[in-house]
């Protein structure tokens, strides 16, 4: 029997303004990570976007809005297998922005912060600076 091996997956919150981008840093950690998380069991990417960003950011995305930014994915060296896979999406949102237990910090970011976020964010990072919307 082959063995299929399941690539981690989340939905990200891509929310850029004024040539920077909005990050959190969770509890513990020293890396930046774009909000957002993992599917639930049946969930779409709206669902998850939406239970996500209420979760850690206590505000409302309205999924009607989202525009799907591109899906990014981190390789192994070694064998060029996919090790994660980060589908980005924008929309508009209503409320505040406010960090939730597990998240620490937010920060609004530009292309020179690009090395406090993870590999994957990093590939997101560079996208939106050729595309002039990261300063």
């Amino acid at each position: 029997m082959r063995h299929i091996e399941v690539v981690p997956e989340k939905v990200a919150w891509v929310l850029v303004r004024d040539g920077r981008v909005l990050v959190t840093r969770n509890r513990g950690l020293d890396v930046f990570y774009f909000p957002g998380g993992k599917r639930e069991p049946g969930e779409s990417d709206a669902e998850t976007l939406a239970r996500e960003i209420a979760e850690e950011l206590r505000t409302r995305v309205d999924t009607a809005t989202m525009v799907h930014v591109g899906t990014f994915e981190t390789r192994n060296d070694d064998d060029g297998r996919t090790e994660f896979r980060m589908f980005c999406y924008t929309a508009e949102y209503t409320g505040p922005l406010l960090a939730s237990m597990e998240v620490e910090e937010l920060g609004w970011f530009g292309y020179g912060d690009r090395a406090r976020v993870s590999a994957v964010d990093q590939l997101v990072f560079d996208a939106l600076h050729t595309s002039g919307q990261l300063t």
